[in-house]
């Protein structure tokens, strides 16, 4: 269990675009300059306050919140045919239970889908940050 003043660290498995987007998406709203290492993955949590992890917090708090319309616009047929090897992970933070809702949303869709958790995780996400741009980034 983490502290109130703490977030929980979780990787997702998303495609070399999604994963560029993700970057493009975290300078714009925290300044992270180098997003593959930002979070160190040996660490579990991260203290509230670091600019980066807020951001991801806002970001998969929004996931969370607007997955039914997320899902509904995402390109599942489109990250289908990433090629199995083309993923990468992609660390984010947010508070624990916001994590546990997204895992189990991402896990509910890939069930309906009959896709793997890549496959959700690229398609979702590439949703969420398609509409990035047209969202107003949080200092």
């Amino acid at each position: 269990m983490t502290a109130d003043d703490r977030y929980k660290l979780f990787g997702v498995y998303v495609s070399q675009d999604v994963f560029d987007a993700l970057a493009d998406y975290l300078y714009e709203a925290a300044g992270v300059v180098d997003y593959e290492s930002y979070f160190d993955p040996s660490e579990s949590t991260i203290p509230v306050g670091d600019p980066g992890a807020d951001a991801t917090d806002r970001l998969v708090s929004d996931l969370v919140t607007e997955f039914a319309d997320l899902y509904d616009e995402a390109a599942f047929e489109t990250a289908r045919e990433v090629d199995a090897d083309a993923f990468d992970l992609a660390y984010l933070a947010a508070e624990p239970q916001t994590v546990a809702n997204a895992r189990e949303r991402f896990q509910a869709a890939a069930t309906i889908q009959d896709a793997d958790l890549r496959t959700i995780h690229t398609a979702i996400l590439a949703a969420y940050l398609s509409q990035a741009t047209t969202r107003e980034i949080d200092d």
